[in-house]
């Protein structure tokens, strides 16, 4: 399989292995509660995110597009800036009944979004080679979300010190923060938001 695999390849497996990674650290974080193992998975997402326009930009310079390296790019997406950023925020203390569908939502969003563009790309390209615009913002867009739990983790305000407090509805907690995963999710399965492709 490895004969396979093209540069670019390995910068998108590199991408997974911080997705992984953050992951990771943060179920370590959670047993230990050491705030540098927090920190570590932080630290991974804008890692991801330089190995994700890597492999991109390597791929169209060496012109080597492959449909492996556009579903190992997607599957690497989904861990890092889906299952990560959502056990981050889980770990950070969005730990209420609301806020755990609320991170679902969000990864389902993630890899229906990244599955709608695999289906979609030939023909949003236009016969070209590149697609000209996303539909939706891209996954990606999460790394925001991850260095927003950074800074708030940098003031003290996790676990239960979370900003927005929390809110009893019905049987659950809902956290306001994760809101903001809401909306993530929401923005990137939107069909009518369309963003150019730089």
């Amino acid at each position: 399989m490895l004969r396979e695999f093209q540069l670019a390849d390995f910068f998108t497996l590199g991408n997974a292995a911080c997705g992984v990674g953050a992951v990771l650290f943060t179920l370590s974080y959670m047993a230990s509660g050491q705030l540098l193992e927090f920190f570590a998975a932080v630290a991974l997402a804008p890692a991801a995110l330089l190995l994700d326009v890597l492999d991109g930009r390597i791929a169209r310079a060496r012109n080597q597009h492959s449909a492996l390296g556009r579903e190992l790019d997607s599957l690497s997406d989904v861990i890092s800036f889906g299952v990560a950023p959502a056990a981050l925020g889980y770990a950070a203390g969005l730990r209420g009944g609301w806020d755990a569908l609320i991170l679902v939502y969000f990864v389902c969003c993630g890899v229906s979004r990244l599955a709608r563009f695999n289906v979609t790309a030939e023909s949003l390209s236009a016969g070209g080679d590149k697609v000209k615009y996303f539909e939706g913002t891209p996954i990606p867009t999460s790394v925001l979300l991850t260095l927003l739990l950074g800074v708030m983790a940098w003031f003290g305000a996790i676990d239960e010190w979370l900003w927005g407090g929390a809110w009893q509805l019905g049987p659950w907690a809902l956290h306001p923060m994760a809101l903001l995963f809401a909306l993530s999710g929401t923005l990137m399965i939107s069909k009518t938001l369309r963003i150019p492709k730089w």
